[in-house]
């Protein structure tokens, strides 16, 4: 007689957008995964969480969810400013969480959510799901590979128009803003690029941060509708980082060396596409396969407790995005 392999029970708090069309159906397709539970305080959106997937158990109260004893792990894709509390809470419940980006509104507000889950021995991670694309693998690999030399510049950029006047994200008291919400991903992106850039020269998987930040801003109704960022890292690297609702959609960035550069167009989107690599006169392109990047993350978050490893995305890399944000605010 075979058992069938243990797959961890997830209950999501709030039937945001993102769940509701990614992270659900992502639980579902998964291979160690099942959407056991979902909590909301709006009558409206529990009546549709059961229409659109049956046999989910309900609750209208957070904490009822998080007291549950079958469910293993929560993915929490509150308002930003509630991040930080029903993190503490279900870690005190023991249970794991997927926490959407950013991870908290500050640097102490996540210290106290990472020494919480560790006290508590739950996993957390902050959900960056372009970590799991085709596209952040063939820049990595294009970065490894020596092909740009030394890396003097990185530029990354995630903006778009926000038509929607209601809109959570114009809500400074939710944690809105344009570098909580589409900035944090070009602050994530240059951490990586900086840390394997660390890696080369030292062989050792440490953090980087910038030694000096500035800032440039264009603020309404208590919110950044745009920003731009330049970052210095020891060594004489410069980032420039750029976000906001307020203009076309343009997802791109790129990395440039003493030998090359690499175009990197969606950068944080998970569609085909091509990565273009110049070297000298020699241009080229590297294709990106279509990527299934939020049933990656799920799938590596519960292996991840399954197996008592660490996760794809590293706390200390999480801390360090805060860190970074915090400076780029104190930089106004």
């Amino acid at each position: 007689m075979t058992t069938e392999p243990r797959k961890i029970r997830w209950g999501v708090l709030g039937f945001a957008r993102i769940a509701r069309e990614n992270v659900i159906p992502a639980i579902l397709r998964s291979s160690n995964s099942e959407f056991y539970a979902l909590a909301s305080r709006e009558e409206s959106k529990l009546a549709e969480a059961r229409t659109r997937f049956p046999g989910v158990k309900t609750f209208s109260d957070y904490t009822e969810l998080l007291r549950d004893p079958a469910v293993d792990a929560v993915y929490l894709p509150l308002p930003n400013s509630l991040h930080s509390e029903w993190t503490l809470r279900a870690a005190e419940l023991g249970r794991h969480v997927l926490c959407e980006k950013p991870l908290a509104l500050n640097a102490v507000q996540g210290g106290r959510m990472i020494a919480a889950c560790a006290a508590h021995r739950v996993l957390l991670m902050e959900a960056f799901m372009y970590r799991y694309t085709d596209r952040t693998r063939q820049v990595l690999a294009v970065l490894r590979s020596g092909a740009l030399g030394e890396i003097k510049f990185i530029a990354s950029t995630f903006r778009f128009l926000l038509a929607n006047p209601a809109s959570i994200k114009l809500r400074p008291e939710l944690g809105g803003g344009a570098l909580y919400d589409v900035g944090c991903y070009p602050v994530n992106f240059t951490g990586l690029v900086a840390d394997e850039i660390l890696r080369a020269q030292s062989g050792r998987p440490e953090d980087s941060l910038p030694e000096s930040v500035s800032a440039q801003w264009v603020k309404t109704a208590g919110i950044d509708a745009q920003f731009s960022a330049l970052l210095k890292y020891p060594g004489g690297l410069i980032a420039s980082l750029n976000g906001g609702f307020n203009a076309q959609k343009r997802v791109f960035s790129e990395i440039v060396g003493t030998r090359g550069l690499l175009e990197i167009p969606d950068t944080f989107l998970d569609n085909a596409g091509a990565l273009i690599l110049t070297t000298g006169e020699a241009r080229r392109e590297i294709p990106v396969a279509a990527s299934d990047r939020y049933r990656l993350e799920v799938e590596d978050f519960a292996d991840a407790i399954l197996r008592g490893r660490a996760p794809q995305l590293g706390l200390a890399e999480s801390r360090r995005n805060l860190e970074v944000m915090d400076r780029i605010f104190a930089a106004s």
